[in-house]
């Protein structure tokens, strides 16, 4: 009886009919696909993320030079839009905060980034301050995305808000130039 089992077991193992091969695929594929989901809004994050620091280290590096220059949170946004390129959205969802840092107590400013909830009313922009020559002045932008996949893999573990948008933050810290 063992011996019918042990050869009935060998005969279905080595059968390649595609009935093997359907229980394998039927396991695996789920576990490939969300791979491959997963690593495209990896991809795109990355990508995101990328831009943003362009434009945000182009932008300070203009800030910073044109220390007299009057600068608003719309020209500065507007700057940082433009040379990032291709971040969909960047006018409506980017909010930005400039504030003054005292290097000898750098963790007193507020830790938490300021972002825009498209789902809420709007609020002032929180700290804005263009600092004078020779202060250390800290910029971070929040820009918010729609994941491509929000409902699996990554898309799903970040953290949304009211209306659906995934947040992602740059900051860039410099000195104002003397005149």
């Amino acid at each position: 009886m063992i011996q019918k089992t042990i050869k009935a077991w060998r005969r279905f193992r080595g059968d390649e009919n595609g009935s093997v091969m359907l229980i394998e695929f039927a396991i695996l594929s789920p576990l490939l696909f969300g791979c491959l989901i997963m690593s495209v809004e990896m991809s795109f994050f990355a990508i995101r993320h990328m831009l943003l620091d362009r434009g945000l280290d182009m932008t300070v590096r203009f800030v910073r030079l044109n220390t007299n220059t009057p600068m608003s949170h719309q020209t500065i946004k507007d700057k940082i839009c433009e040379t990032a390129g291709f971040l969909q959205g960047c006018e409506e969802t980017l909010r930005l905060e400039m504030i003054r840092v005292d290097p000898r107590d750098f963790a007193a400013f507020d830790q938490s980034p300021d972002c825009v909830d498209t789902s809420i009313d709007p609020r002032p922009v929180r700290g804005w301050n263009l600092g004078i020559e020779h202060q250390l002045m800290l910029l971070r932008a929040c820009y918010q995305f729609e994941p491509f996949f929000p409902t699996t893999g990554l898309g799903y573990a970040l953290e949304k808000d009211g209306a659906g948008r995934a947040s992602m933050v740059s900051s860039a810290a410099f000195v104002q130039e003397p005149n």
